[in-house]
């Protein structure tokens, strides 16, 4: 309700406004300048004005009520309905054009029959001298200075009507069902541009000729003094006229403007933008094509995000299907992964990539040979060299698939996830920090489902057993950071009975697991 309030009181505002610039601003010069009165009878026509006024604002109050009508009742309601709220939408909408037809109705009859038919009844009664040709050139001269007026609470009207839509377009977001014009026009441009160009080019100059009548007919002056009053006359109605085109201009540059402001958004990869539907011309159809254009694009963008990930989990299944007992490797070793990054505060684009990354961590293994890949027995310093190779083959594997840079955010993790962070890893022998940021988590995450998983040469360890070995490992073979990460999320290690710890060697250093073979050994941790 807060919003709809503020709403009525900027309409007050406006109103005052557009009639202080019409009707006391112009009007108010016209009489104060045109026409010469007896003493006594100012007074008179200031009552007569009051009383005008009043039956002005009786009949004006009355039509605006009827109007805001269905603005008003979706406010009362506690829980507003699609229906109520969708007529409100329209309803606020027309008040721009509905605030032209009271001006140009309630507010011009309002005014201008009282004020003649008072007028008159006083005429016989000798309270005022004037002649009923002018009251003719009155009536005219009230439909003049109404007309501008109109035009004014037009655009007034139109900005004041801005955060009220937006407020029902967020009723229609709560229940799913949005709320918009679907292009439809509500005043053309091509309207809006004539009655504006007329009402600013040829209205200022009809009043100044029907109060230059008036004036000439009832003051004889010399011409120094009719030409000081034409200027003043017609700096009043220029100057009203200059403030009516900059409402014009304003109302035309806003959309374009916008539309601008999220062109820029979309060229940026914001595919979430959308242009608020608030324009009841044929800005309204550019609105809707654009938000309808940059939603293709937004689910465009959705299927090729779903394919490419599906692209991700047909490689890495079929990796996984030349060997049974490694089946769903890739897929756990990046949920792992999801596990350290999520724990480390990633989000968003990095967390994706880390994702994929694991999944095609292994996709190298493609070109190694079946007999060694699914070799049972131990394999042979050549054999072995041959599995190493997987990490620069995947590398080059991805760096076939185009566009490249779709596949360039990939490449480091999946060539460097069997570096050592002690530097005696492959293919590199990079060393600590220098291992790229996926390589490192990949390493952990890899080695773990290593030694959990079961191979036709053992079973799988348990996970105490393989949290130990990472925790041994923290600092020489993996980094320490991601490690502890990894052990944290898995649990911890402080469950008694749980970890075995590696034994130590004679010379007091620590034992490190079972060196890997095939498979990146897939039979130990890592290398």
């Amino acid at each position: 309700m807060p919003i709809y309030k503020k709403f009525l009181y900027r309409l007050i505002l406006n109103y005052l406004i557009g009639s202080s610039l019409a009707v006391v601003g112009v009007g108010g010069a016209i009489i104060a300048l045109s026409l010469r009165l007896e003493p006594g009878q100012p007074a008179i026509v200031a009552i007569i004005l009051l009383l005008s006024v009043v039956c002005m604002l009786i009949c004006e109050g009355t039509a605006f009520r009827r109007h805001v009508a269905p603005v008003r009742e979706l406010y009362r309601m506690a829980e507003p309905d699609a229906a109520t709220a969708r007529q409100a939408y329209f309803r606020v909408h027309r008040l721009p054009l509905l605030a032209v037809r009271r001006i140009l109705g309630p507010h011009l009859f309002g005014f201008t029959l009282p004020a003649l038919l008072l007028t008159l009844a006083c005429r016989p009664l000798g309270w005022l001298d004037v002649p009923g040709g002018y009251l003719l050139i009155a009536a005219l001269a009230s439909a003049l200075i109404a007309s501008l007026h109109a035009m004014v609470e037009y655009f007034l009207t139109a900005q004041a009507i801005r955060p009220l839509l937006l407020d029902i377009q967020s009723f229609s977001k709560a229940g799913s069902e949005e709320i918009s014009l679907r292009g439809k026009v509500i005043v053309p441009i091509p309207v809006k541009f004539q009655a504006s160009i007329f009402v600013i080019g040829a209205l200022p100059v009809m009043i100044f000729i029907l109060s230059t009548q008036v004036r000439l007919s009832v003051r004889g002056e010399s011409s120094l003094s009719y030409w000081a009053w034409s200027a003043l006359m017609l700096l009043v109605t220029l100057g009203f006229a200059s403030f009516a085109a900059w409402l014009l201009g304003k109302n035309v540059r806003q959309p374009i403007e916008e539309l601008y402001t999220m062109m820029r958004l979309v060229r940026k990869g914001n595919l979430s933008v959308r242009v608020p539907d608030l324009y009841s011309d044929e800005f309204s159809r550019l609105v809707d094509g654009f938000n309808h254009m940059v939603q293709g694009l937004g689910e465009r963008e959705r299927m090729n995000e779903q394919l490419l990930q599906s692209y991700f989990s047909t490689l890495a299944a079929a990796l996984d299907a030349r060997d049974p007992y490694t089946a769903g490797h890739s897929q756990r070793v990046a949920a792992y992964a999801l596990m350290i990054g999520r724990a480390e505060g990633m989000y968003g684009d990095q967390l994706d990539v880390l994702h994929k990354t694991a999944l095609l961590h292994d996709i190298g293994k493609i070109g190694v040979r079946d007999s060694v890949l699914l070799k049972d027995g131990k394999l042979t310093e050549e054999e072995f060299a041959q599995i190493k190779v997987h990490t620069v083959m995947g590398e080059n594997i991805l760096r076939q698939v185009e566009p490249q840079e779709a596949m360039a955010a990939f490449l480091p993790g999946v060539r460097s996830h069997h570096e050592r962070y002690d530097g005696k890893g492959y293919p590199d022998g990079l060393r600590g920090e220098e291992i790229p940021l996926m390589g490192r988590i990949i390493a952990v995450a890899d080695a773990y489902d290593a030694m959990t998983s079961d191979r036709p040469y053992r079973k799988g360890m348990p996970t105490a057993q393989a949290l130990a070995i990472l925790e041994d490992g923290r600092g020489t073979q993996w980094d320490p950071r991601f490690a502890r990460t990894f052990i944290n999320a898995m649990g911890g290690m402080e469950q008694p009975g749980q970890v075995t710890l590696l034994p130590r060697r004679p010379d007091g250093a620590k034992a490190e697991a079972e060196p890997p073979q095939a498979a990146e050994s897939e039979r130990s941790k890592s290398s």
